[in-house]
Parts: structure tokens; C-alpha cells; sequence
């Protein structure tokens, strides 16, 4: 899965930084506030992929003593800086530069160079969504509508290149749109008016990344599928008399730590539970391969509380 991910990041990445050396020179020729913009959004997007991959890369270190469950965590926090990244450098920049040319619009210089630029930017922006749209969507099984699939998935390496594609592609119409009224109508405002438009289009990604990343980061839940599977898988035992509480947590997006009480029969032999429970275990992390701690423990309701005995592993 992480492969999958790096090849998605690996070519947003290179599109990207083709697209802001373009964008760049279009700039430095036309003076188009809306092509500059786009040019520090494209080097954002670039510099934010680098981010992704230096998570990937911690992320996979193995467990140690400080931290004995692994490091996945530390791919939400790399996606949590790069939606501030988007936010900070992306968003606010883009405003603040449209605000000043929509008080000092000034004629554009060669604007067929912008939409030059501009149609081989949809271009590259076009394929490097497909490709991440493509592996979200093998993933989620082709199921959902698009915003709610990527609020359900815990992989944010893959979502944010897809939510930065996606932002590209809108922020790519709309400067073309401000070009094309500045230079075609002599609407030379509309070129600033795009700056805005597009900083406010960032503000509102990095605004939807950092809550789904916030989410992660402070314990999500593995999804109600998975739960549901370790209910059916446990109460379809016979030596499971209740399945009292399954509790689970994201370490990762391919790592989740399940907790488990269960009140087990009574009639069990000697050693009855703890061959239940490790036979139990086996068949739960076979059928759910991303359950990768799993923690069982026998108990029973009292009450509207619970008795239980010390944890089996």
C-alpha cells in the first residue's frame, strides 16, 4: 500500500515541479498576478510532496523501546504540517498578491504565453489526479461519493495528493478565466480577482486536510467494516458466550490495534481461554491483515459495568 502511495506522490511531485518552472517563466514574461500564484502553489505542492515521503519514510521505521508501537503516527503529523504549508504559503500569499493587483491592475504582457502554460498545466495536473484518483478509488472499492471516501480514509498521503490535484485543476480554471478576461476583455482587475479566488480555494484544502488529519492524529477509530468483521469473527465461536466491548485505534494507515473483552463460557477446561483467545486472534488478524496489535481479554458484565480479568495477547 505504501508503494502505491509513493508512486501517486513520486508523480504529483514531478508534475508539479515541471508545472511551477513553467509557471515561473510565463510569469517573468506576462507579469500576470494569477500566473504567480499558481507558480508558488505548484513549488507549495512540490515541496509538500517531498513532505509526504519523509513521512512515508519515518512512518515505516520499526517499533523501539520509545515507541513500542511503531512510528505510523508520524506520517499524520508530516500531512498535518503540509496542510499548514498549504495554508500559510499557498493560501495567504495568494491573496495578499491578488488584493494588490486588483488596487494596481495592470496590462498583461504576451498572454498567449499564460495560456500556453496553462493548457500544459491542466495537462499535467489532469494525469497525476488520475493516477492518485485511481489508486483512492481501488482502494475504497469504487464506493462512495468522493468527499465522504476520503473522510474514511486513513491514509493521508494519498488524500492529499489527490485533495492538491484536485485544488490545482479548480485553481488552473480560474486563472485562465482571470487571463482570459484581462487580456481578451481589457478586464485587467480579474487577473488579481484569480489571485484571491485561488488563495481562498487553498485556505479552504488546508482547512479540510487539517481536520481529517486532526481526526488521525488524536485516535481514530479503524472503520465500521473492520469492527463489524471482528464481531461476526468473535461471536460466531461457541466458546464466546458475549463479545462485551472491541475497541480500536489507528496507528497508521495499514496499522490498527484492536482491544477486545469478551466473556468467554465458563465450562472451558483448564487453559480453555487461552487456547480460545490465541486461536481467535489468529483467525481475526488472517481475515483483517491491517490489524497488526491485537489484545483479548476474558470478562463479563455486571451490572451496567464490567468484571474482567487481566489481558491475553
Amino acid at each position: 500500500m505504501a508503494g502505491d502511495s509513493k508512486f501517486a506522490i513520486y508523480a504529483a511531485a514531478a508534475g508539479n515541479m515541471a508545472i511551477a518552472v513553467s509557471k515561473f517563466v510565463a510569469f517573468l514574461f506576462t507579469g500576470s498576478s494569477a500566473m504567480l500564484t499558481e507558480a508558488v502553489h505548484s513549488l507549495v505542492d512540490t515541496g509538500n510532496q517531498g513532505l509526504l515521503l519523509l513521512g512515508l519514510k519515518r512512518a515505516a521505521r520499526p517499533p523501539d523501546p520509545g515507541h513500542p508501537f511503531g512510528h505510523g503516527m508520524e506520517l499524520y503529523f508530516w500531512s498535518f504540517v503540509v496542510a499548514l504549508m498549504i495554508f500559510a504559503l499557498g493560501g495567504a500569499f495568494s491573496i495578499y498578491e491578488g488584493f494588490l493587483r486588483v488596487f494596481r491592475p495592470e496590462p498583461m504582457v504576451s498572454p498567449w504565453i499564460n495560456f500556453l502554460v496553462l493548457g500544459l498545466a491542466i495537462g499535467f495536473e489532469g494525469t497525476s489526479f488520475l493516477v492518485a484518483f485511481r489508486e483512492h478509488r481501488r482502494r475504497h472499492g469504487g464506493r462512495g461519493r468522493f468527499l465522504s471516501s476520503i473522510k474514511s480514509s486513513k491514509d493521508p498521503s494519498l488524500f492529499a495528493v489527490l485533495l492538491e490535484d484536485a485544488g490545482a485543476l479548480v485553481g488552473l480554471l480560474m486563472a485562465f478565466a482571470g487571463v482570459a478576461a484581462s487580456s481578451l476583455l481589457g478586464f485587467h482587475a480579474a487577473d488579481g480577482i484569480a489571485s484571491i479566488g485561488i488563495g481562498l480555494l487553498l485556505i479552504l484544502i488546508a482547512t479540510f486536510m487539517a481536520n481529517e488529519t486532526r481526526s488521525l492524529l488524536t485516535g481514530e477509530a479503524a472503520s465500521a467494516e473492520i469492527v463489524a468483521d471482528v464481531r461476526t469473527i468473535l461471536e460466531g465461536d461457541p466458546r464466546v458466550v458475549q463479545v462485551i466491548e472491541v475497541l480500536s485505534l489507528h496507528l497508521g494507515p495499514e496499522e490498527i490495534l484492536v482491544g477486545v473483552t469478551i466473556d468467554f463460557d465458563d465450562n472451558l477446561p483448564g487453559g480453555g481461554v487461552e487456547d480460545a483467545a490465541s486461536e481467535l486472534s489468529a483467525r481475526i488478524q488472517a481475515a483483517q491483515p491491517a490489524i497488526t496489535r491485537l489484545f483479548l481479554r476474558p470478562g463479563e458484565k455486571v451490572g451496567e459495568g464490567r468484571k474482567v480479568a487481566p489481558a491475553v495477547a
